[in-house]
């Protein structure tokens, strides 16, 4: 599986990065050319809804999801309407991916 994770928290991003490639995700770069099987996406970036809607139309056919720190119901609907498959806490996010490689 390749995720290309979309995160502005540093230590975030290196949890999430660390435990998916310990499970055999690569990660890819923002710049990459390569489709991602997944994009995870952090709400906590003031761009977040225009960044989703950006890479939903970048790549269509990809499953977006997008965590918040929060169960914020608004603006986990506010995701999805930008274009998010799917939304998660940030507790739950890594799990959540992790989950997606047995499928």
């Amino acid at each position: 599986m390749k995720i290309l994770l979309w995160c502005h928290d540093l230590m975030t991003r290196m949890r999430l990065e660390s435990a998916w490639k310990a499970v055999g995700v690569t990660m890819l770069k923002r710049k990459s050319t390569e489709v991602p099987d997944c994009i995870v996406i952090d709400l906590g970036n003031s761009r977040a809804f225009e960044q989703i809607r950006e890479l939903r139309a970048a790549h269509p056919q990809v499953d977006i999801i997008a965590f918040g720190a929060q169960m914020d119901s608004d603006t986990f609907r506010q995701a999805q309407e930008a274009g998010a498959t799917d939304v998660a806490a940030s507790g739950s996010i890594e799990h959540r991916v992790t989950r997606r490689l047995s499928n």
